[in-house]
């Protein structure tokens, strides 16, 4: 990234300028991971400015203009999963965990995969949890630990993430055959 060591310096130093070019370097990813924990663009943007107030405030915690992208990426998602915590009604249930779903017609759909629709309906739980194991690459261990939950409900909810997953999609793929069949 162009220009990240020099405004990181600026920025440690409180340059307004150099906090400015790093929130237009950050701020379209970095609303995107808000976003995909909240389902909620406008608090995916109240998050956001947060963060960055919290990111600039505390700048000087990241010793490392190579490590920023990733310090700020640590306080978004920590931020989006309070957020999600504080306001929304998420329930977890223990079950043991399924075996591997089958991978039926899914390379079919696969260029047709629409992330942020199938995060929309998601249920939060799963979508946390889906979240923390696959993108923030969490263990089960520490997502329990992030969530207060058991290490055995981080197992079950994300077993149950991804056929939630695969069942949207199998809807998806059953819709477009229909709808297909119809224009026949």
């Amino acid at each position: 990234m162009e220009g990240l060591e020099e405004n990181f310096k600026l920025a440690k130093k409180q340059d307004r300028k150099a906090q400015k070019e790093l929130y237009e370097m950050f701020s379209a990813k970095m609303l995107l991971v808000a976003h995909s924990y909240t389902n909620n663009i406008y608090d995916a943007e109240d998050i956001l400015v947060n963060a960055f107030l919290k990111c600039f405030s505390r700048i000087n915690e990241c010793r490392e203009w190579k490590s920023f992208p990733f310090w700020l990426r640590k306080i978004v998602v920590n931020d989006s999963i309070t957020f999600v915590r504080k306001n929304k009604n998420i329930m977890y249930v223990d079950f043991e965990i399924a075996d591997d779903l089958p991978e039926d017609d899914e390379e079919d759909i696969l260029a047709e995969i629409n992330i942020e629709e199938i995060f929309s309906h998601m249920p939060t739980g799963y979508r946390l949890i889906f979240n923390l194991y696959v993108f923030e690459e969490k263990k089960h261990q520490e997502i329990a630990e992030i969530l207060n939950i058991s290490e055995g409900t981080s197992k079950s909810q994300f077993s149950k993430a991804k056929k939630w997953i695969s069942d949207y999609l199998k809807e998806k793929q059953n819709e477009k055959k229909y709808t297909d069949t119809i224009k026949i």
